[in-house]
């Protein structure tokens, strides 16, 4: 079985304006010979720009939610069908920060997925426990079950990934240690087999928190870790190279 090809994703969250599309160019030239797929998924307002200014170079532009409509009254939000007619190639769904703060389950997620399928963007779904599930002793338990309910069985031979983000260390400097961060990843696999059979051994699996250039080694060369998906630091050139470089 072919192991899968990594993937870097920057989070730029509610981060970035014009200026910024000169950070998200030096990335693109840094990139190299790099093994990895690399993509950034800046505010839905610099989306155009940035397809736009990165057009024809190895890093791909992403968004970071989708209604799980293709279009409708919602004020304020954005269909995958219109991050893809921005140039978008990917979307970040079910983030940490989503399911916390606009209360979104499994189910929305899952239905996030679809609407992403339908747009032909590629999906980086995110699971991951609390501080106090992890200390309840649930987090495997919390993340497989993510994983089931968020995925749905229309992924099954789509290009897709898996985002596991500590709820616990993202932007806390906090990081999990490389055998709590492999444990993850290989319950997350076993489950991805068990839904998608052995071709889902193929699908990255990434790692969300706290990642930057001093632990980045580390993390990426843990088993069955398959990128990051990275925050803060990829918000400057050298920082996020960095990341990518320790690949």
């Amino acid at each position: 079985m072919t192991a899968p090809t990594p993937l870097i994703a920057g989070n730029w969250k509610m981060n970035g304006a014009s200026a910024a599309l000169a950070e998200a160019k030096a990335i693109a030239d840094g990139v190299g010979d790099c093994p990895a797929r690399v993509a950034i998924c800046p505010p839905a307002t610099l989306t155009h720009r940035m397809s736009q200014a990165l057009d024809g170079s190895k890093v791909l532009v992403g968004g970071q939610d989708a209604h799980w409509d293709d279009a409708g009254a919602f004020t304020g939000d954005i269909s995958a069908e219109m991050l893809a007619d921005a140039g978008a190639k990917l979307v970040i769904l079910g983030h940490s920060e989503r399911r916390a703060g606009w209360r979104e389950t499994d189910e929305m997620v899952a239905n996030k997925v679809k609407a992403a399928l339908r747009a032909g963007l590629e999906p980086v779904v995110c699971v991951g426990e609390t501080l106090e599930e992890r200390d309840a002793g649930k987090a495997l338990q919390v993340v497989t079950g993510q994983v089931r309910g968020s995925l749905p069985q229309e992924l099954a031979g789509k290009t897709f990934s898996i985002a596991y983000e500590p709820v616990w260390a993202i932007g806390t400097g906090r990081t999990p240690t490389t055998p709590d961060i492999e444990e993850v990843h290989r319950a997350i696999r076993a489950t991805l087999v068990e839904m998608f059979g052995e071709a889902a051994r193929g699908v990255p699996i990434l790692y969300g928190g706290s990642v930057k250039p001093s632990n980045a080694t580390e993390i990426l060369h843990a088993a069955e870790v398959g990128g990051a998906l990275v925050g803060g630091a990829s918000l400057k050139a050298a920082d996020f190279l960095g990341i990518i470089r320790a690949l």
